[in-house]
C-alpha cells in the first residue's frame, strides 16, 4: 500500500496596513470629503442670508433666513427655460453618444476583421484631441451647415467629443462576456444584433450607467460649446443662465449663491438615483482591468 504526502496548500495572507497608514487614508479621505462638501455647505446656507451677513458672519448661520433668494429664483420663467434646455440637450446627447458607442463597442469587441485595432486607435486618439482646440473649426462648420442657434450644434458636437471614452470603456466589457453565451444564443437562433439587444445590453447595465452619466455630467457642465453656437437667450443653458445672472446682480452675491445652488440639484439628484449602478460600473471595471 503505498501512501502520498500530500503537501500543505500554501495560503497568501492578505497583507494588512498598519494602524498609522489605515489612518493617514482616513485624514485623507475626510479632508478630500470637506473640501467638497464645506463650499456646498456653504453656498446653500449663503443663497439664505442678505449681503449684509455674508460679509459679517460667512460662516454662521442665517439670522434672519432670507428665503426670497431662492423663491424669486424659482418663480422666475428664464430660470425653468435654462433648466429644461439643459436637460433637452444632456438627455439627447446621452442617448446619441452611448447607442452609438454600444454599437461601436459591439462590432469592436466581438468581431474580428483586418484593421479594427487600427480603427479602434483612431477612436482613442480623440482622447488627445482638446475640445478648446477645435472650437474655431467647428464654429466654422457649424456656421456652414446651418446649425448655428439649433440645438442640434450643441448636441452633435457633444456626442462626437464624447464617443472616445464611451467606446474604449463600453468595449471593456463587452469583451468580458463569454464566448459561450454568445454561442448559445447562436445556436437558439439569435441573430447578432438580437444577441446584443437581448442579452448584451441587460448584462452591460453598469457600465451603461456609467457612460450616461458621465455624458450627463459633461453635457451639463459644457459652457464654451453652448456660448458659442447660441446667440438668443431662449436657448441658453443653466452655465450661460449662471454666467448671465452673475452679471446682472454682480453686487448681490447672496442671490448668486442661491442661483449657483439651484443649478447643481438636477445634476446631484440624477447622481443619488443612478448612484448605485455607477459605482457598480466602476467597480466592475476596475475588478475586470
Amino acid at each position: 500500500m503505498s501512501t502520498r504526502t500530500l503537501a500543505p496548500a500554501v495560503r497568501r495572507r492578505p497583507r494588512r496596513r498598519s494602524p498609522a497608514v489605515t489612518a493617514l487614508l482616513h485624514a485623507i479621505c475626510i479632508l478630500i470629503g470637506l473640501a467638497i462638501i464645506v463650499p456646498i455647505i456653504y453656498g446653500a446656507l449663503g443663497g439664505f442670508k442678505d449681503n449684509g451677513q455674508l460679509a459679517n458672519t460667512p460662516f454662521g448661520l442665517p439670522h434672519p433666513w432670507v428665503p426670497s433668494n431662492y423663491t424669486d429664483i424659482l418663480a422666475s420663467s428664464s430660470f425653468w427655460r435654462q433648466l429644461g434646455n439643459s436637460l433637452l440637450i444632456a438627455i439627447a446627447t446621452t442617448v446619441l453618444v452611448v447607442g452609438v458607442s454600444a454599437m461601436a463597442a459591439f462590432v469592436f469587441a466581438r468581431f474580428a476583421f483586418r484593421g479594427r485595432e487600427f480603427f479602434f486607435t483612431l477612436f482613442a486618439m480623440g482622447l488627445m484631441f482638446p475640445f478648446a482646440v477645435a472650437i474655431l473649426p467647428l464654429f466654422i462648420l457649424l456656421r456652414t451647415t446651418g446649425l448655428l442657434g439649433n440645438p442640434l450644434g450643441v448636441i452633435l458636437p457633444q456626442a462626437a467629443f464624447g464617443l472616445p471614452i464611451t467606446i474604449i470603456v463600453l468595449r471593456g466589457f463587452f469583451r468580458e462576456i463569454p464566448h459561450e453565451i454568445e454561442e448559445a444564443a447562436t445556436v437558439d437562433g439569435c441573430t447578432p444584433f438580437g444577441f446584443f439587444w437581448k442579452i448584451l445590453l441587460p448584462m452591460a447595465r453598469p457600465a451603461l450607467a456609467t457612460v450616461s452619466v458621465l455624458a450627463i455630467v459633461a453635457s451639463w457642465n459644457n459652457f464654451l460649446l453652448p456660448l458659442v453656437v447660441f446667440n438668443e437667450p431662449s436657448w441658453w443653458t443653466l452655465p450661460l443662465g449662471v454666467q448671465q445672472f452673475q452679471g446682472q446682480y454682480a453686487s448681490d452675491t447672496a442671490r448668486i449663491l442661491a442661483y449657483v445652488v439651484l443649478a447643481m440639484i438636477p445634476a446631484l439628484a440624477l447622481y443619488s438615483v443612478a448612484e448605485r449602478q455607477l459605482i457598480g460600473g466602476l467597480t466592475a471595471g476596475a475588478t475586470k482591468g
